[in-house]
């Protein structure tokens, strides 16, 4: 305080200093606010705390502006709290392709119940249509058995794509997969790690799928392969917001009936039972579907906001959430750690390589 008093005899107080508070030198301003922000009794609080604790017994002009700016650039803040905006980067859309099956996603749903030996779902989209094939698998597939599943249940019928998305897993990441796709002129696109959104599509049909087995095979697990051919059909049957057609008129040019018979008992007790219990199905399928679309459409990029226009060169900080770092207690340690130079953009606004230690 003797030191604030000492400046005050070479920068004098001004006009609207209020009586009761401590006017503070230029000089002297980052140290108060650091002596604040920093105080053990205090503990690195935000900009209004900060704000108020320091309007408590001094005061200056463009006090709001400086203990905000000091607080947003604070690095022990910046490294030990998580972050209040909403996540940054918005969605990037997949190219938009001009035919149906010619740009694919494809994903796996695991480790489900054994069902008739199957304990896997193939899950492939077409981008155009968003029509899907639901395959079942009596194991995570290698990417052999990928391939030639996607063979038997797609190339076959509607040809060679031209594109691929997948996740980045050991099917996919393998020299199999990328000969297997050069050799028939595919591309392969691989998503982002730990960002599940680059192949929208595909995970949020996954969710569908889980919701849809849940409702039907939370008592009997065992019996979910059964079920598989009416989510597929019932998807297939949705008009999608995007197209505003369902995915059997995108690619057939017409919509299939549900159920081509009459309402007549076949006189046959096994038959009849069989067609009412897909009757039931298919009707809570088609609602519990497109009850799913609209929430999702709804949700879409509410959660996000746009990327920070990074550029090469900048210094930026990196989140710790899958980071193994040497240190005793996973609680303790940093959120983020930096900072760390952008040394070229990849994608975008979406994806940078950075200048990482050895």
């Amino acid at each position: 305080m003797d030191e604030i008093h000492r400046e005050q005899q070479k920068e004098p107080a001004p006009q609207g200093c209020p009586p009761n508070k401590h006017y503070v030198p230029g000089n002297l301003r980052f140290r108060v606010m650091q002596w604040v922000h920093t105080s053990l009794c205090f503990g690195h609080p935000g900009i209004s705390r900060t704000l108020q604790l320091t309007q408590n017994s001094f005061w200056w002009p463009s006090m709001t502006t400086d203990v905000a700016n000091y607080v947003k650039s604070c690095s022990v803040c910046a490294q030990s709290k998580p972050p209040k905006e909403l996540p940054s980067g918005l969605l990037q859309p997949l190219p938009i392709s001009q035919r149906p099956w010619s740009h694919l996603s494809i994903d796996f749903v695991p480790d489900l119940t054994m069902s008739n030996e199957f304990t896997t779902i193939l899950v492939i989209i077409d981008r155009f249509s968003k029509a899907c094939r639901l395959i079942p698998m009596k194991a995570l597939p290698t990417a052999m058995e990928t391939a030639l599943a996607l063979f038997h249940h797609v190339f076959r019928v509607y040809g060679i794509p031209e594109d691929i998305v997948s996740d980045r897993g050991t099917q996919f990441n393998s020299q199999v997969w990328k000969a297997f796709c050069r050799h028939l002129d595919i591309n392969v696109s691989l998503t982002s790690g730990y960002h599940p959104q680059s192949n929208g599509q595909v995970e949020r049909l996954n969710q569908e799928i889980g919701s849809y087995l849940l409702s039907y095979c939370s008592r009997e697990q065992h019996c979910w392969s059964e079920f598989l051919l009416w989510a597929e059909y019932a998807q297939n049957s949705l008009r999608h917001s995007s197209t505003g057609l369902t995915p059997f008129q995108c690619v057939l040019g017409y919509q299939p009936p549900m159920f081509p018979w009459s309402g007549e008992p076949s006189l046959v007790p096994a038959i009849d039972d069989w067609i009412h219990c897909s009757e039931r199905v298919w009707d809570s399928a088609h609602v519990r579907l497109q009850r799913a679309v609209r929430n999702q459409e709804i949700q879409a990029n509410r959660r996000c906001r746009p990327h920070p226009p990074y550029q090469p060169g900048q210094r930026v900080w990196i989140s710790t959430r899958v980071l193994k770092l040497r240190l005793p207690s996973r609680k303790l340690t940093p959120r983020y750690v930096g900072l760390f130079k952008i040394l070229k953009q990849i994608n975008i606004q979406v994806t940078y390589q950075l200048e990482l230690p050895a």
